[in-house]
C-alpha cells in the first residue's frame, strides 16, 4: 500500500504488521475512551460500532466487556483486513465483524440484528461529508433499543467556538483537504440531528487532546 493509500483512509501514517494495522492516535487515546465507555455506556447486550478503523478501539474496548456482543466493521476495504486481523488474532469470541456499512444509505444491512442496546463512532464524522453525519443520526433512530446510547468521539466545537486554537487549526486543515470536512459544532450541527431523530445528549466529556466523548441516549 502506497503513501497516497494510506493518506485516503487516515490522517495518520499507520504501522503495518500484515493486513493489521496499527493507529498512534488510537495508541494514544484508547485508555481515556475505553474508561468512558464503561462508565457511560451499556455493559452488556450488543453494541454496534461505525467506522471501526483499525479495529483497534473493537478489541481494546471489548476485551473489558464479556457481556456484550461486539459488532465493527468500516467500509474501507483495506480497514476491513485489518480488522478481521485484529479479530482472529485476539480470538475474542463477542466481536464480529467487519461489516461494511456506509451510513449514508437508507438501509445498513444490519437492521435485523436490531435492536442494539448502544451505537459507537469514533473518529469519524470530520471526515467525511456532513451527510454522513445525518445518516449516523437517523440509524441511530433505527437501530437503537428504547433508551438506548450513541456514543461519538471527536474534536467538536461549541456555539460556533472552536475549544482550542488548535482545533480551529485543526478545522482549517480539514477544510482544506475536502471542503465537506470539518470540526463539527454540538449546538448549531449534532443537536438538532439529535432533535430530529429522537436522540437526548446525556454527558458531554471532555478528553485529552482537546477532544469529547458525547454520549446521546433514545428517547
Amino acid at each position: 500500500m502506497t503513501d497516497n493509500q494510506k493518506n485516503k483512509i487516515a490522517l495518520e501514517n499507520r504501522a503495518e504488521d500484515g493486513n493489521k494495522l496499527y493507529s498512534p492516535s488510537t495508541a494514544r487515546n484508547r485508555d481515556p475512551i475505553r474508561d468512558v465507555f464503561l462508565k457511560f455506556m451499556p455493559l452488556e447486550g450488543k453494541i454496534l460500532e461505525i467506522g471501526g478503523g483499525t479495529g483497534e478501539h473493537a478489541i481494546h474496548i471489548a476485551s473489558k466487556l464479556p457481556n456484550v456482543v461486539w459488532h465493527t466493521g468500516d467500509p474501507d476495504e483495506t480497514s476491513r483486513a485489518s480488522i478481521a486481523a485484529w479479530i482472529k488474532d485476539a480470538g475474542l469470541s463477542n466481536v464480529k465483524g467487519p461489516h461494511s456499512i456506509d451510513v449514508r444509505a437508507e438501509d445498513w444491512g444490519i437492521e435485523t440484528e436490531a435492536p442494539f442496546d448502544g451505537l459507537v463512532s469514533i473518529n469519524m464524522i470530520h471526515i467525511a461529508p456532513f451527510t454522513a453525519a445525518e445518516g449516523l443520526f437517523a440509524g441511530a433512530q433505527r437501530i437503537l433499543a428504547p433508551a438506548g446510547k450513541f456514543f461519538l468521539y471527536g474534536p467538536f466545537s461549541k456555539g460556533g467556538i472552536h475549544i482550542s486554537p488548535s482545533n480551529e487549526a485543526f478545522d482549517q486543515s480539514l477544510k482544506s483537504r475536502d471542503p465537506r470536512w470539518g470540526v463539527r459544532d454540538i449546538d448549531a450541527d449534532l443537536l438538532p440531528l439529535a432533535k430530529k431523530n429522537g436522540l437526548i445528549l446525556q454527558e458531554a466529556v471532555e478528553m485529552p487532546a482537546n477532544n469529547l466523548s458525547l454520549i446521546f441516549r433514545k428517547s
